[in-house]
């Protein structure tokens, strides 16, 4: 899970220095899209498994719905410091588990309802209101942000679900056989040709991607599903220290103690896991 934490951090690294470098978020995305279709089809011919699955309706939806979460999650990685778009990124279980209880009629606990009151308070003093007399974070990126969280949560569900159907390796390659022809079509426009270096970003975009999902399958695989969650929070620590140290970022003392209520609550949530046995992620 360490492993695969912090490839998830490079990969938002590597995004926000594409972004710096002048590449739009819809480039990136294709750049990662392209990666991920070429390494998610080689594994499902080494599963021998039908490529395209079954239940193609909600494979769609998953593919969509993923691409919605990667546009607001990369766009914000591009408008916010890389601690702050990762922080608002992990609140995606609270929306996991709300439509989760909505549509799959999986209940809600009294851990994960604490841990939502613990993530608004945190969010409201990481984004300081202008009500409260002092400056706020942008509110435009702020939305993008938990856009992005509230769709991951949305595609996690219909994950959840079709993980009783669907191979694994065919729910993952719904998401690029999306992303790729949606971001050629409406980011072409706006392509920018990689030079020397470029080629060697957007590559290890969509690289740290895979090993991020690699290493949380394994996590998973040989962890309770709720502490190998709980791990997988080290992903916030070390996007604070990619931060600072390769990009000169810098943390307020409201991002730090919002980050430490919302983390309190995530793991208290994650935790109580522990209790019902593993969960099926």
């Amino acid at each position: 899970m360490i492993i695969s934490a912090l490839g998830f951090s490079m990969m938002g690294l590597f995004v926000k220095l594409a972004s710096l470098r002048g590449f739009p978020v819809l480039e990136i995305i294709t750049a990662r899209a392209g990666v991920s279709l070429v390494l998610s089809y080689w594994d499902i011919r080494r599963a021998r498994v039908a490529p395209f699955g079954f239940n193609k309706k909600i494979l769609f939806l998953r593919g969509f719905l993923g691409f919605l979460a990667l546009l607001a999650v990369y766009k914000s990685l591009t408008l916010l410091p890389l601690a702050e778009a990762t922080l608002i990124q992990y609140l995606h279980p609270l929306f996991t588990a709300i439509l989760a209880w909505h549509f799959l009629k999986e209940p809600i606990s009294r851990e994960t309802i604490l841990c939502i009151l613990l993530a608004v308070l945190g969010l409201l003093i990481i984004t300081q209101p202008k009500s409260l007399g002092v400056q706020s974070i942008p509110t435009a990126a702020l939305l993008i942000a938990l856009f992005g969280a509230a769709m991951s949560g949305a595609a996690y569900t219909t994950v959840r679900y079709l993980s009783q159907k669907e191979h694994s390796s065919v729910i993952i390659l719904y998401f690029p056989l999306i992303c790729l022809p949606s971001t050629t079509i409406l980011g072409w426009k706006d392509f920018i040709m990689p030079v020397g270096f470029d080629w060697l970003i957007l590559f290890s975009i969509g690289i740290f991607t895979q090993i991020g999902q690699i290493g949380l399958t394994r996590g998973i695989a040989l962890e309770p599903a709720g502490k190998a969650a709980a791990i997988s929070y080290v992903q916030i620590v070390f996007a604070a220290l990619l931060g600072i140290i390769v990009l000169g970022e810098t943390l307020s003392l409201s991002t730090i103690i919002g980050s430490a209520l919302i983390i309190s609550g995530l793991l208290v949530n994650q935790l109580s896991s522990l209790k019902s046995g593993p969960l099926t992620q």
